[in-house]
């Protein structure tokens, strides 16, 4: 069965996973990452452009599928060994805001002004229409 996921991450940090082919989540903790299996799909919550502030974006802002079958230890410099697992991205899909959606999300509905809290942590698990939703958002059909 295939699950849908939000992960959530700075604009320039998801950009960097849809460019390096691959979903990491929660600074790379592998719990994070843990329950995400290979056709599986996730789409990226992005609020701030980077990590340390920047524009606002409050947008979804990439989208793919999973494709390896169990997370792996990456290496990176200064002994930063991130656990991911590798993605399949729509490179065609386009931002999509997150406001105009607020209202028809399960995720944000009936939420007011309070829409965000549900976006905090690095995943949450997303229903199949919520999911649909913001794919068709993004010009993107699952």
């Amino acid at each position: 069965m295939t699950d849908y996921w939000m992960g959530v991450a700075c604009a320039q940090h998801a950009r960097a996973g849809r460019d390096g082919g691959f979903a990491q989540l929660g600074h790379g903790k592998r719990s994070a990452i843990s329950g995400l299996k290979q056709g599986d799909w996730i789409v990226y919550y992005s609020p701030k452009e980077r990590i340390d502030g920047g524009e606002t974006i409050q947008a979804f802002t990439i989208i793919g599928q999973i494709t390896s079958a169990a997370p792996y230890q990456a290496d990176q410099l200064m002994g930063f060994h991130p656990h991911r697992v590798d993605a399949e991205y729509v490179i065609s899909a386009q931002p999509a805001p997150i406001r105009p959606l607020l209202d028809q999300l399960e995720l944000t509905r009936g939420r007011g002004a309070n829409w965000g809290i549900v976006l905090r942590g690095s995943k949450r698990k997303l229903s199949t229409n919520d999911f649909t939703l913001i794919a068709r958002a993004m010009g993107v059909t699952p």
